[in-house]
């Protein structure tokens, strides 16, 4: 049944859950001779739950929906409606869904066949927009992806999500609730402009986490690099990768939604979007200058590595080169020339202090190239060698950005 229950009745907060297989990478795409509108359903996908929030200046309700048809009562007044649908697991309730709030089977398609590219297309009476929406895994290392569509009405706004078990749109629902700012004053326009902006605010905490992990990649780099350093500048860049993918083709979303223009976008909500497009820009650029020093990160791995041998080889050939003449006088004097022959045949294997004499002065030898070495500053450069073999890496306080709280 149906829960009419005022919305100060506190609406959970839900922990995902996710998948960490799971790749956000591939737009979707139709299999070939199917016919135009045909919904694709994940056999897995979660159930549809339907929540409507109800809402006007003085008054506000939150109610959970049982059937799509509930709906219909509330898209003909003058309160703004949103309608709150996640998960697709039933088709049945999906095609319902299209027939209350009349979408165009291609509609349908776009906001059900996932993932889409973010896109603005508008239609009659009504405008879709499909966006991409990343938050934190429970590790906090890693993010997810999903599609969030919008279908905006003249009093009603239709949101579609993939999962029920997590969102970024708390902080608006709470703002409906307590009737803080203007969203309770305003339009349906400006419900969908607030979910859009909290939608590109969530980026930030993501790319503050990857900001992080280049940091420690950084130190790990120069200071110990081996092969899952390696990997691990691998899978950054490519996390890097499926994140500039969802915010570029977003940021041609916002800019057609100001350029272009709307009878169901009022003019006042187009400024506000100016600063929507400001927040993607700002998102993009630190995407782009973090994929920049990952990719430089490769760099300095191959570098470091490549100083690391090259000390090492320092180190060996020091060694060779004071251990070459020492093996040069043991070997002359290994020869074993009788000297009763000829007096040139060795003479010194018949000295009484023979064997002490050679050993000191190869100790000779040896002290007067590891002088000579030590002069030029050779032993002074292995110091490096030692560095490299620490397993933790000096904490650095530099930062890439400075991250600002967002509405």
């Amino acid at each position: 049944m149906a829960d009419n229950s005022p919305l100060h009745a506190q609406i959970p907060v839900v922990t995902p859950d996710l998948d960490d297989e799971a790749s956000y990478i591939d737009y979707f795409y139709d299999n070939p001779g199917d016919l135009p509108g045909t919904l694709d359903i994940d056999p897995d996908a979660p159930p549809p739950i339907i929540v409507l929030i109800d809402y006007s200046d003085g008054k506000a309700t939150r109610q959970e929906l049982e059937a799509p048809e509930e709906i219909t009562p509330y898209l003909d007044t003058e309160s703004v409606s949103w309608v709150d649908v996640k998960g697709f697991g039933s088709e049945d309730v999906l095609q319902r869904l299209g027939q209350v709030f009349n979408l165009h089977p291609l509609v349908l398609e776009d906001v059900v066949n996932v993932p889409q590219r973010p896109k603005v297309e508008e239609h009659t009476d009504q405008l879709l927009i499909i966006a991409r929406m990343v938050t934190l895994h429970e590790d906090k290392r890693t993010f997810e992806s999903e599609q969030v569509s919008f279908v905006l009405g003249k009093y009603y706004l239709l949101t579609v999500q993939e999962e029920a078990r997590y969102d970024c749109f708390g902080p608006i629902r709470e703002r409906i609730r307590t009737c803080k700012g203007a969203i309770r004053k305003s339009g349906a326009d400006y419900l969908a402009y607030a979910l859009l902006d909290s939608i590109i605010d969530g980026f930030f905490p993501v790319l503050e986490v990857y900001g992080e992990q280049i940091e420690e990649l950084e130190d790990e780099v120069v200071a110990n690099p081996t092969r899952q350093t390696l990997q691990k500048i691998h899978d950054v860049k490519r996390e890097l990768l499926t994140l500039r993918r969802a915010i570029w083709p977003q940021r041609d979303a916002i800019n057609s939604l100001i350029r272009d223009g709307s009878e169901l976008i009022s003019e006042e909500v187009r400024i506000y979007l100016r600063d929507c497009y400001d927040h993607v820009i700002q998102v993009l650029d630190i995407v782009e200058t973090y994929r920049e020093l990952a990719s430089s990160l490769m760099d300095v791995y191959l570098s470091s590595v490549s100083n690391k041998m090259n000390e090492v080889m320092k180190l060996l050939t020091v060694i060779s080169s004071i251990f070459i003449p020492l093996t040069f006088v043991a070997g002359v004097y290994g020869m074993n020339f009788n000297p009763d022959k000829s007096p040139y045949n060795m003479p010194e294997l018949n000295w009484y202090w023979g064997y002490p004499a050679s050993l000191a002065g190869m100790g000779m030898i040896a002290i007067a190239l590891i002088t000579f070495f030590w002069s030029k500053g050779w032993f002074r450069d292995f110091s490096s060698i030692k560095d490299s073999s620490s397993s933790t890496p000096k904490p650095t306080a530099k930062k890439f950005f400075s991250f600002t709280g967002h509405r």
